[in-house]
């Protein structure tokens, strides 16, 4: 499967937030997540839209990174994406297990 056709299968939201990533655009990446919405980078936990902007001018967009989503695993409102990343901060594989409510991402866990 292709980038493209992993993507095809998520929620929007989560879709939404692979694509504003590798767009570069903070503001849609920021308003694809719940209010209160927490984000779990290796145990560095971001809770609601402010800290989870910050994280990503860190740790995302802010450091160029480009998400490749190859495999995806959907039981129930959780998404399992098997992703490679690239760009000026981490580089390699690991997964995103993200919930979704349908409307926005309720949770991003990120781990290897």
């Amino acid at each position: 499967m292709t980038n493209d056709d992993v993507l095809s299968t998520l929620d929007a939201p989560i879709r939404a937030a692979f694509e504003a990533t590798n767009r570069g655009d903070s503001d849609a990446f920021v308003a694809a997540f719940a209010e209160d919405a927490v984000l779990n980078d290796w145990g560095r936990t971001f809770t609601g839209r402010d800290e989870i902007a910050r994280w990503n001018t860190n740790e995302n967009i802010g450091v160029q990174s480009h998400f490749e989503a190859l495999a995806a695993m959907i039981e129930g409102d959780t998404t399992t994406v098997q992703i490679r990343v690239t760009g000026n901060g981490y580089n390699g594989g690991g997964a995103f297990v993200i919930a979704s409510d349908g409307e926005h991402i309720t949770r991003w866990d990120i781990s290897g």
